[in-house]
């Protein structure tokens, strides 16, 4: 694994740690000033609707664990659990692009509950 790859990667995990955290703030000089974010719910929705539509106002996640996280070229492919404060937990993958050190793009695949 190259150097940049092995810092995409801790770049992803840093994002996923902010997430569960709730520290928006870590993940926005993360995120180029043209990000854009899909899943299911969105579709290709900017910074500013990311933050207000995609972060919990209240504490959801107890955690998120990563449970593959492979770079290839741009892109970081991530398959993660995330267990929420309910008790319930549902699987995930996400294809996240990268322009040089910065996230330009998350695109997320609904996984099931399990």
């Amino acid at each position: 694994m190259s150097t940049l790859d092995t810092a995409r990667c801790d770049t992803v995990r840093r994002l996923y740690a902010a997430y569960v955290a709730q520290h928006p703030d870590v993940v926005g000089p993360m995120l180029t000033s043209d990000f854009t974010f899909s899943s299911p719910r969105d579709d290709h929705i900017d910074r500013y609707q990311y933050f207000k539509h995609c972060w919990p106002k209240e504490k959801v996640f107890r955690a998120i664990h990563i449970e593959h996280l492979v770079p290839d070229r741009d892109e970081v492919i991530v398959g993660y659990r995330a267990e929420k404060m309910d008790g319930g937990s549902f699987r995930n993958m996400e294809m996240i692009r990268f322009t040089g050190d910065r996230i330009a793009e998350v695109n997320v695949y609904f996984g099931r509950d399990v």
